[in-house]
């Protein structure tokens, strides 16, 4: 373990600053693609067996997703080299792991794919298809035994859920970016935050390796049934031509998202039954995501829950940049320093250090800490105020700040305008520098003229900033100009409001997201909402002021309503013209909750 100068002078938030690496053993590659694998139905799935060309048993690392196996492995990464984000050829379900880096440094690295997709047999449940594969790759020549596994999102995902069964030779897992923890396999109210749907599955599919059969659309289940004639007279689902064809086609189109549009909501069966579940997760795990992207909601919530729940040895790490490159190769000398850790017996020093580590932002240097939220975290109210401004001085109550008049926006549907509209508050320039680290929430008072809307929460990093404000022209306002970065959001749509209080924290607030609970709002009523913010590091500097906007859309940047990256997918908004008061006084006094660390 090594950290060199170079990295300490330009470190990287891909990498943690305690390097850890072996010298490649192995040179050779035996490559055996295509092998047919018997569950314990009878259903064959397809796999591909990547090993160092040797007579050794060898510990394995299985990497296993709904996405087509194809697409992973050295021959794709030999076409394709790693592209980075901005690449108009960075595709992120290439997540499977660097297969050369991991076969030279002695495992096997093998690829899936679950029944009914790509070249694996369809047919039966696919529930115990990741228990028998692993206990498979146990019993085979080439292995030891010990075996792990390894990707990212939704192999990460798989990770968990195959976690919860705990098959014998299950040793260790690394699922960096899961999915929700609050589901089989996903999580409505982790991916979908406040209930305001975006369209990042949508845009996925082109990348489906699902199999199906289309026909001509034919009645569905009478419950089914009721829930797409609903959603065929949504007006806000009608305005996106390329929605309201998948809801015409009755699930024949795009199946998963068909489901999503009929019924979107959380389960609170699933809630419960994934609570409980959260017990059997005894395998060593070491979870994480990075910082904010708009569609890693599922990840970053979901490595963040399952932190907080399982009770296995575990660790969490929050990387700088939230899109690595694809094909996904970064992280790898912590992958291998885990997992030599667990399957090879190696003593790499990871379990001697602080569980938790993050990159912090504005700082750009990696930071740890004992749990997360961070123990020593100080939770401090920024009250919204009139004339842009967020301050830290609570108003005082029996004074004229009783009865505050609010502020207001309007926003047009995206069938009238591609403008978003949006109010912002912000501190003075800050005397000092500034740690905020963790979960946020908006608490905000709030009336519509509609009966629903959907909160959008920015919170931004802006300046630097000197200038200060006189009644001189020129220092009246705060300059239009500034750099500034947004951090982190938050959603909720305003019928969702409704908080569990059992579940709810202060700084993360719990709301309950099924058509049950589901409740209008009455148009022009002063109404009370808690909008979480995804957590988040960052290290405002002196001189830097703390921004938050509040906004009601976002808007496709592309044309057919498409976006122009696939990975930032806008949502679906109100059709109706709405008027947004946003009230801030001694009686209703809207704040921004934020994690505060104290600096040494």
């Amino acid at each position: 373990m090594t950290t060199t100068v170079g990295e300490k002078l330009a470190p990287a938030g891909d990498r943690l600053p305690v390097h850890y690496d072996r010298a490649p053993q192995y040179t050779g590659m035996i490559a055996e693609r295509d092998v047919a694998v018997a569950m314990r139905d009878g259903i064959n799935l397809s796999v591909d067996v990547y090993r160092p060309d040797t007579a050794e048993r060898l510990p394995a690392l299985l990497a296993f997703a709904i996405y087509n196996k194809d697409l992973q492995g050295p021959d794709v990464a030999s076409a394709l080299p790693p592209q980075p984000a901005w690449s108009s050829l960075w595709a992120g379900p290439l997540e499977a792991g660097d297969t050369r880096f991991l076969v030279s440094r002695g495992y096997v690295h093998v690829i899936g794919s679950p029944r009914g997709v790509g070249k694996s047999d369809s047919g039966g449940s696919r529930q115990w298809d990741s228990y028998d594969l692993i206990e498979w790759i146990a019993r085979q020549p080439w292995c030891d035994g010990n075996v792990g596994m390894v990707g990212i999102s939704g192999f990460g995902a798989e990770q968990l859920h195959v976690a919860r069964q705990n098959p014998p030779h299950l040793k260790a897992i690394m699922p960096l970016d899961p999915r929700g923890a609050y589901g089989v396999l996903g999580s409505f109210r982790e991916e979908y935050p406040g209930g305001v749907i975006h369209l990042f599955r949508y845009y996925l599919m082109h990348l489906a390796a699902l199999h199906g059969a289309k026909g001509r659309p034919g009645a569905l289940p009478p419950d089914k049934e009721a829930l797409w004639q609903e959603a065929m007279n949504n007006p806000d689902y009608k305005m996106y031509p390329h929605i309201f064809n998948v809801i015409a086609q009755k699930g024949q189109h795009m199946p998963p998202f068909f489901q999503l549009l009929i019924e979107p909501y959380d389960s609170e069966a699933a809630v419960e039954e994934a609570e409980k579940s959260f017990a059997n997760i005894k395998v060593p795990t070491y979870t994480g995501s990075g910082w904010y992207g708009y569609t890693y909601k599922t990840h970053l919530n979901g490595a963040q829950n399952y932190f907080e729940k399982i009770s296995a040895p575990k660790k969490l790490m929050f990387a700088g940049p939230a899109h690595h490159e694809r094909p996904f190769h970064a992280l790898h000398g912590e992958i291998l320093r885990w997992h030599d850790h667990w399957l090879k017996g190696i003593d790499t020093g990871i379990m001697n250090e602080p569980p938790v580590h993050y990159w912090v932002m504005g700082a750009n240097e990696w930071r740890a800490g004992a749990d997360w939220p961070l123990p020593e975290t100080q939770w401090t109210k920024f009250y919204l105020n009139s004339w842009e401004r967020l301050q830290t001085a609570p108003f005082v109550p029996s004074s004229a700040e009783d009865d505050l008049p609010p502020d207001a926006f309007v926003q047009m549907p995206p069938t009238q305008t591609n403008t978003v509209q949006s109010l912002r508050y912000l501190t003075d320039p800050l005397p000092q520098d500034v740690l905020v680290a963790g979960p946020a929430v908006l608490n905000l008072f709030a009336a519509i003229d509609q009966d629903d809307t959907n909160w959008f929460v920015i919170l931004k990093d802006v300046g630097p900033d000197v200038s200060v404000r006189t009644v001189r022209e020129g220092e009246r306002e705060i300059p239009r100009d500034l750099p500034e970065r947004e951090l982190t959001r938050g959603w909720l749509k305003a019928s969702h409001r409704a908080l569990d209080p059992k579940r709810s924290k202060p700084w993360k607030p719990w709301h309950k997201l099924t058509r049950a609970a589901q409740k209008k709002v009455t148009p022009g009523e002063i109404t009370e909402y808690a909008i979480e913010i995804l957590a988040t590091a960052n290290l405002f500097r002196r001189g830097h002021r703390i921004c938050v906007e509040i906004a009601a859309a976002d808007m496709p940047t592309g044309v057919g309503g498409a976006t122009n990256a696939e990975y930032v997918p806008n949502h679906i908004v109100s059709s109706r013209t709405t008027l947004h008061k946003v009230y801030h006084d001694a009686k209703r006094p809207s704040h921004l909750l934020l994690p505060i660390i104290p600096q040494a």
